[in-house]
């Protein structure tokens, strides 16, 4: 099927990338790679780890992403037996997927020490590690529960070692402080250079490899296989070594180094209007990001009071349900918070909509918690006050009730959107947007202006959030609790 030039730039291919300063810069480039060629990009980055971009994939929220073929045969496939790109493809499109042609590197999973280390312990091999059971090691999160990461790798080796968990942007600066001894890396990294690292020799042959591809749904347009393929043996480990260390240290973004590289390689011309790079003012870097955060932590909150409030009201007037529902609440709100996220995937896929549903959940305990206390604790002679009076029970729930209750009630709005606004950070890992890009993105690439680009914004959101809580509560208390100090705090 030859689609025409308008039927191109009204399709919109979503482009997926997980959260690694090689990820961006694969994305990127396929991203331009498509734009030039008349689509429109819209850019999923920091998808998370390698599950939460499959299941986006999976799920037609993403329509590809850049992934490696152990990855896929590993991780993914769950594989025991090594697999090569033949096979793959076949076992691949049974799922409906597939994948394009190698890029032409192999970013093999090793795990890496200082060179000063390997020199102390004499560590040549991954099999030394047994003799050095002392040494502190700290491994990404993902690499410590993959079928082809530490679990096995550990068995295979018959190391003793107990690692500790660590963001995998974070690894290099934790083994140049001492902090850690040894970490996996991913053998393009550009920090091993920089760090002069020394990769402990796989001598048992126990990763697979790991050739860089696109990962598509086999239902995607062939006009678009054909110029994914387009990159197919382009990448060698040395250029993609560069590409990460020029975004890490030279001060270029991914979107220039991509630039560049698709300059050199002929596949763009000088023309290409995307090339130049434009510096941006940082406000209006954040503001965008900022109302996106807004939005999330609004809607999911006033969710959560439109639910939490009535049914706090509900088992206050039947104090049977109370404790089931509370518990039931407390429960979801034990959940980690990444956690939630990633599971909302399957059900709701990537983006704002699952954010929000995540966010609403972890904002309802403290709202429905604070409305029953709140009603639970009014004066009982003042109840029977208001019986003397002649009052119905709803009369006697909105004019005496439920006003000597409110200032628990705001007190469990304020918690729940101060809640939201930092648990908001981590939508970016299923791509909602919001300044937790910029936390995401600067653990990532380790960088701490990022990083604060978003963490700064985000605490003084929380402590804005906190002052308009507070004149709100004042205003809409009953005037006698003012006077009379009592604490609108948390009940």
């Amino acid at each position: 099927m030859i689609l025409s030039a308008a039927e191109i730039s009204s399709q919109t291919i979503r482009v997926g990338a997980k959260h690694f300063n090689e990820g961006y810069i694969l994305s990127e480039i396929l991203s331009r790679m498509l734009e030039l060629n008349g689509y429109t990009v819209e850019r999923n980055f920091s998808l998370g780890g390698t599950l939460i971009c499959y299941e986006a994939l999976k799920n037609n929220d993403i329509d590809l992403y850049p992934e490696y073929s152990g990855t896929i045969s590993e991780a993914i496939l769950k594989l025991r037996e090594k697999t090569g790109t033949d096979e793959l493809k076949k076992k691949l499109n049974d799922l409906d997927l597939d994948i394009s042609g190698e890029y032409g590197f192999n970013n093999t999973y090793a795990l890496a020490v200082k060179r000063s280390t390997a020199e102390k312990y004499g560590l040549n091999n991954i099999s030394d590690l047994r003799d050095h059971p002392e040494l502190k090691i700290g491994l990404s999160y993902e690499f410590l529960k993959r079928e082809d990461g530490w679990k096995n790798l550990s068995v295979a080796y018959d190391l003793k070692q107990i690692p500790g968990g660590l963001e995998h942007g974070l690894a290099y600066k934790a083994l140049d402080d001492g902090q850690i001894m040894l970490t996996d890396v991913y053998s393009t990294d550009g920090e091993i250079p920089k760090y002069d690292l020394k990769i402990l020799n796989d001598d048992k042959n126990f990763f697979p490899d790991y050739s860089a591809v696109t990962f598509y749904r086999t239902d995607l347009n062939e006009k678009i296989k054909t110029i994914l393929n387009e990159l197919t043996g382009k990448i060698s480990e040395n250029e993609m070594q560069e590409m990460n260390s020029m975004v890490l240290f030279e001060n270029k973004t991914f979107s220039e180094v991509a630039a560049e590289f698709l300059k050199n390689k002929k596949i763009i011309g000088s023309s290409d209007k995307r090339e130049v790079s434009q510096e941006t003012n940082i406000y209006s870097e954040i503001f965008p990001k900022l109302i996106q955060h807004l939005k999330l932590t609004f809607i999911a909150l006033l969710l959560s009071v439109l639910i939490a409030v009535p049914a706090g009201i509900f088992i206050y007037r039947y104090s049977s349900f109370s404790k089931p529902v509370l518990y039931l609440s407390g429960l979801l709100q034990t959940i980690p918070s990444i956690a939630l996220l990633a599971f909302m995937i399957p059900l709701f896929g990537i983006g704002f909509l699952p954010a929000v549903i995540a966010l609403f959940i972890y904002g309802l305990l403290p709202i429905l918690r604070n409305t029953t206390t709140g009603l639970f604790t009014v004066d009982p002679l003042l109840k029977e006050v208001a019986d003397g009076m002649g009052m119905t029970s709803m009369q006697k729930l909105y004019n005496v009730e439920l006003p000597l209750a409110m200032p628990a009630i705001l007190a469990g709005i304020r918690t729940a959107a101060v809640i939201n606004i930092g648990t908001a950070t981590l939508a970016a890992f299923i791509g909602a947007g919001g300044l937790g890009e910029f936390i995401v993105t600067g653990l990532a690439l380790n960088n701490t202006k990022l990083i604060l680009m978003g963490a700064i914004p985000a605490a003084l959101l929380a402590i804005l959030t906190e002052l308009i809580f507070e004149i709100i509560e004042r205003m809409v208390s009953p005037k006698h609790l003012l006077r009379s100090g009592i604490s609108t705090d948390t009940v």
